[in-house]
């Protein structure tokens, strides 16, 4: 007692703060409360409550640095809900989940322990890691952690933490930024390892990329050149079946340094400084504007060095001159000669950071980098290569098959990129590669800066006011004030007369397609834009509450991968949904049909389905919130002048609150032939479903066949249990959509490899099918994929007449389109 005694006095004399109590572990028959702390065996970090800012009522439980003069907080559990008092209380249970609690006992947060054990207790590492293990295990045994604080990060990145992906179990660890120094709550940027392509390192500010490291070379991430090995911490990077993630060292344990993500989306290192008793800068991304993410647009490379930045690399040339010459780089460059494919060759780029991998890029670690050309040469929707290793010469094959974009010179040269050009381009003489360093750009620039100053103020304005105008129009469409009070929606209006004006007063000749919310028609506005106007129909089964539904979901949604909202009209009866109009209508219009299907190659194909997988893992994962679909299809995926996917009609979306990780409905909405198992029968929906309906989706577009209606003289499967018993045979070429059979033999590994994965996304337990992030990653590597289970549904079947439903689940059909009616939120 003496010692605890003396102990808590040297606490309290070093912090200047009150005596608390000290424990060393949270068991069954102890518990944490506001003023108790609990400390590491080395007494670096405690845990304990307090206020942010320090004089707030708002009570959080967290990690912070315990030697630190200064409250230096690592981790927040209670981030998003905080108490309002001094009476929280952190307990175990007997299952060993910790849960906090308010002075109601009511739990405002809890950890997710994935297994139990007989006498869980809670320790703080020296490391700053907060764990839940079974009393007497080996704190060095990661197998015997039920629960980790490292697995859910704040801001912070802390010596030892694993950033990035743990494949088996489908966790992703990434810092997420505070909405301010002052609140803590979860803001709109987010640092994370992305493991779609080659992993890289990507800072973002809601969907949109703001920083991406560059991907990883065999001596660090390409586009970090000061990131080399020091005296302060050894950095490593892990690239395997089983996980993918990134994490650091210190070399003295007596030294403090973390990786801080600042609300305004800077990732700095700092370094605990003892002479200045601070925490000092190290290392800040981004560094400079040609840090700033695709800053000079595809095929253009960005040198800080120069004024301005932004110029083409050789062989290219502005896409739009106009824009180029005022200093907007957004649109990039083109190539001078258009490519033959068969007369192409390559131009060697020394000196650059090479492109973003997260489009469509392809890695191969068995070859050698002759392999690699050769194989890019063969096929014609290869872009670039380059070596994957570099560590011990040039080893791997990287390559892209999209537009070239994110490329910045270098001060420390480490790899060559090769870009394919035509015959013309690939032969010039390397006296052409200065040839668009055009001095008369600084002129232009300068004398067209006033102007942008001035189109800026305008633009303020304009936006100011549509604002005040927005805010007006839909006050009738926020429903509950208190659910939304923190959504306004900035969404154009458009009024009746200019929609009627656009459709030729709706004309029968403009409908592009119907069902059973409606028609959409095809319209022009006065400035020559052309739009697709979703108008609902009097009897609509998508009422008021789809409507606000796909109006609050999808104005909030911006990705390349989704189809854009452009605005909304409410009038008397009316309600109508204008979106970017897609050329190339719906992606079941080619796939179905034997005669536009061979539009489609496989190079196309794939590209459709990584699209459509980038769409959804941007709703599950990558968006302010997490959003199941619940109605893909082929018919939901339109396709723009590029063909490019974009996922549509968001009237079914559903929200997944806080930590829900599945809903449950009485109403079973969406389309037969792309609804899983436990949804249909149950009304249990997840992101998992909506894997399921990519999984069918995936199998039809490389069949070239329905899911539902599928026959075959030879046995009553459907589509799925056709495709799986031809697979588990070897025989899945022979259901191969016949367009796509005849292409290059270099395509049908990538064939059969989709079809591997859409089987594994049909898999009947929700828990056996990956998830997006694992689809995108299993879509674009070699790596060995596992054996799928028998598919939902192996058999087709009327799921009206089932009689295996529970009995709680209401099915509602529209014939052969989309179910749409909903169950109240």
């Amino acid at each position: 007692m003496e010692r605890f005694t003396l102990l808590l006095l040297c606490f309290s004399l070093l912090h200047h703060t009150a005596i608390s109590t000290i424990i060393d572990t949270i068991s069954t028959t102890q518990y944490l409360t506001d003023g108790d702390t609990m400390l590491s065996a080395d007494e670096n970090f405690a845990i304990g409550f307090f206020g942010i800012p320090e004089s707030s009522m708002n009570r959080y439980l967290g990690i912070w640095y315990y030697k630190v003069p200064t409250r230096t907080v690592a981790w927040v559990a209670n981030r998003n809900t905080p108490l309002n008092d001094s009476s929280g209380i952190l307990k175990i249970t007997d299952k060993g989940i910790l849960a906090l609690h308010s002075h109601n006992n009511t739990i405002i947060w809890h950890s997710n322990s994935s297994r139990f054990v007989q006498r869980p207790v809670a320790v703080l590492l020296d490391s700053g890691n907060l764990i839940v293990k079974e009393y007497g295990s080996n704190n060095n045994d990661l197998k015997s952690f039920l629960w980790q604080s490292f697995d859910y990060p704040f801001d912070t990145m802390l010596p030892g933490m694993k950033f990035g992906s743990d494949l088996s179990t489908g966790l992703n660890r990434y810092l997420t930024s505070q909405i301010s120094p002052d609140d803590p709550s979860k803001g709109n940027y987010t640092f994370q390892l992305d493991i779609v392509g080659y992993p890289e390192l990507c800072i973002r500010n809601g969907e949109s990329k703001s920083f991406s490291s560059g991907s990883w070379n065999g001596l660090r991430f390409g586009g970090i050149p000061r990131l080399k090995q020091n005296a302060i911490y050894n950095y490593y990077f892990v690239y395997s079946k089983e996980e993918i993630y990134y994490t650091f060292e210190l070399l003295n344990s007596s030294m403090y340094s973390r990786f801080v993500l600042s609300a305004d989306g800077i990732m700095t290192r700092y370094v605990w400084s003892l002479r200045i008793q601070s925490w000092t800068p190290y290392l800040t991304l981004p560094n400079d504007i040609c840090d700033s993410y695709g800053k000079c647009g595809p095929y253009g490379k960005c040198n800080i060095d120069n004024s301005p930045p932004c110029d083409c690399l050789s062989g290219t040339v502005p896409k739009v001159p106009e824009e180029w010459n005022q200093a907007d780089w957004y649109n990039g460059c083109i190539r001078s000669n258009p490519l033959s494919c068969h007369g192409d060759g390559f131009k060697k780029f020394t000196g650059l950071k090479l492109p973003d991998t997260q489009k469509a890029s392809w890695l191969n670690t068995s070859m050698s980098l002759d392999e690699c050309a050769k194989f890019c040469l063969k096929n014609c929707s290869c872009m670039a290569y380059a070596a994957l290793d570099i560590s011990n010469g040039a080893s791997g094959c990287l390559m892209w098959h999209d537009e070239l974009i994110d490329i910045r010179v270098l001060s420390d040269p480490q790899q060559d990129l090769y870009v394919r050009m035509s015959k013309k381009d690939s032969d010039e003489d390397e006296k052409s590669k200065g040839r668009s360093d055009i001095p008369k750009m600084q002129i232009i620039v300068s004398s067209s800066v006033l102007f942008i100053g001035m189109m800026m103020i305008l633009c303020i304005s304009l936006i100011l006011y549509r604002r005040k105008k927005n805010q007006k129009n839909y006050r009738n469409m926020r429903g509950n004030p208190e659910e939304h009070q923190e959504e306004e929606l900035d969404l154009p209006y458009f009024d009746m007369a200019t929609l009627i004006s656009a459709t030729n007063n709706f004309s029968t000749n403009n409908i592009l397609g119907k069902g059973g919310f409606g028609a959409v028609y095809k319209g022009v506005l006065e400035d020559g834009r052309e739009i697709a106007v979703k108008r609902l129909s009097e009897d609509s089964r998508q009422g008021l509450q789809e409507f606000k539904s796909e109006v609050m979901h999808v104005v909030k949604l911006q990705h390349r991968n989704l189809v854009r909202l452009l605005g909304c009209c409410i009038q008397a009866e009316e309600r109508i949904l204008v979106y970017e109009f897609m050329p190339n209508k719906s992606l079941d219009y080619f796939i179905f049909d034997e005669d536009r299907g061979k539009i489609l190659d496989w190079p196309k194909r794939f590209i459709i389905i990584i699209g459509i997988a980038r769409g959804l893992l941007y709703l599950h994962q990558d968006s302010r919130h997490r959003i199941v679909h619940r109605d893909l299809k082929a018919g939901n995926v339109l396709l723009d002048e590029e063909i490019n996917a974009k996922i549509s009609d968001f009237g079914l979306a559903r929200t997944l609150v806080g930590n829900e990780n599945e809903a449950n409905t009485a109403t079973v909405v969406g389309t037969y032939g792309y609804l899983s198992p436990e949804y249909l029968i149950d009304g249990i929906f997840s992101t998992k479903s909506d894997v399921y309906s990519f999984g069918v989706l995936v199998l039809e577009i490389v069949t070239g066949k329905r899911n539902r209606g599928f026959n075959n003289k030879n046995h009553g499967f459907n589509l799925l249990g056709h495709v799986w018993t031809l697979f588990i045979d070897g025989k899945c070429l022979e259901i191969v959509d016949g367009s796509i059979r005849d292409d290059d033999a270099s395509n049908l590994c990538g064939v059969i490899r989709a079809i591997h994965v859409g089987l594994l996304c049909v898999q009947r337990s929700p828990e056996d099918r990956p998830s997006m992030s694992h689809a995108l990653m299993m879509l674009s590597s070699e790596w060995r994929l596992p054996r799928p289970k028998m598919p939902g549904f192996f058999t087709e079947r009327d799921p009206v007449g089932d009689t295996s439903s529970s009995g709680n689940t209401k099915v509602v059909s529209i014939n052969e389109v989309t179910i749409s009616e909903l169950d109240p939120r």
